[in-house]
């Protein structure tokens, strides 16, 4: 049997098994016996297709897509309703790992987007840092003069600028994320865009020699900015590729999905700007010295690995357990 013959054979089930869940999560009172019968066969029957699909299509979207309806499927019958607090808990530390381990080749894709646009703006204004004004808005380029960048280095504003930055790269986030309606089209334009801008920046330092010291008021919370960035437009790329790729599904399905799952991993991102905006607050403009800034940077970094690292771990021994369960 073929991946398209799976689905369509297979496809009426697991729509009736997501109606059930989302009758079971918005009801609350105690369900008749046969509804918990219908649902406990139609979860034994995805539990089973997953087993399949795991089997004879282990790097197919469909394999991803009955893990999370066997997972969802699996709470609602052994576990006990949970808490709202608890629930974001979950959510935070496996829902979100999981999708993004599903998600990784997108959130990459989208990284180096955003690569690609930053070294061609460092390697420009490099040449000619008066190409900074053609490729920066006017506040922000006006802001970093070269003359004023080399004449006088404190007369620089770094709060602002960091601030101006930080504020970019949430709208940035917000508008990759939309952009996957349009193909993903916009997408690609604000990360390679906003690549071009920190790019064009850090050539600006570079060519008056002061590298050392933009970075050490960029990387504190552009590392966790950055990756919250990434992630989102990795979620606006997912759209706009099954609008492109829909597969045995229809666009409008592939969208109302997709959508789902991409607004979970934008959700995912808010903790990572609450708590680079409280870096950019209190630790950018503080005197504390260059090197205390990149210690900085360098603990916000091994903290992004671990929860990365212990939410993958948790996650996959959730989902173990799932399938030992079923």
């Amino acid at each position: 049997m073929n991946l398209n013959q799976f689905v369509k054979q297979n496809r009426k089930d697991w729509k009736q098994l997501e109606q059930y869940i989302t009758i079971l999560q918005k009801s609350q009172r105690k369900q008749t016996g046969e509804t918990i019968h219908q649902f406990n066969q139609l979860y034994q029957k995805a539990a089973q297709h997953l087993s399949y699909s795991q089997t004879f299509f282990p790097d197919e979207e469909i394999t991803s897509y009955l893990n999370g309806l066997v997972a969802k499927s699996h709470n609602l019958l052994y576990k006990d309703q949970v808490s709202s607090m608890k629930q974001i808990r979950t959510f935070f530390s496996t829902t979100f790992i999981g999708l993004l381990l599903e998600q990784w080749k997108a959130v990459t894709v989208a990284m180096a987007l955003f690569i690609i646009g930053m070294l061609a703006a460092f390697l420009s204004v490099l040449s000619d840092p008066l190409h900074l004004y053609g490729l920066l808005p006017e506040q922000v380029a006006q802001s970093v003069s070269p003359e004023e960048l080399g004449a006088n280095h404190d007369a620089i504003n770094h709060s602002m600028m960091s601030a101006s930055i930080m504020t970019n790269n949430i709208q940035v986030a917000f508008l990759a994320f939309a952009g996957g309606i349009t193909f993903g089209i916009l997408t690609v334009y604000v990360m390679v865009y906003n690549g071009i801008m920190i790019g064009a920046l850090a050539g600006l330092f570079w060519h008056y020699g002061q590298s050392y010291e933009f970075w050490a008021y960029i990387v504190p919370h552009g590392i966790i900015e950055l990756t919250a960035i990434f992630i989102a437009g990795g979620a606006g790329l997912l759209m706009g590729y099954k609008l492109f790729v829909p597969g045995p599904y229809a666009r409008g399905y592939q969208l109302k999905r997709q959508a789902k799952r991409s607004v979970q991993l934008l959700l995912g991102t808010i903790p990572l700007f609450v708590i680079a905006g409280i870096i950019e607050g209190f630790i950018t403009p503080a005197s504390f010295s260059l090197e205390v800034k990149y210690i900085v940077a360098i603990v916000t970094i091994l903290a992004l690995i671990l929860y990365m690292v212990s939410g993958k771990m948790l996650y996959l021994k959730n989902s173990t357990k799932a399938s030992l369960d079923s």
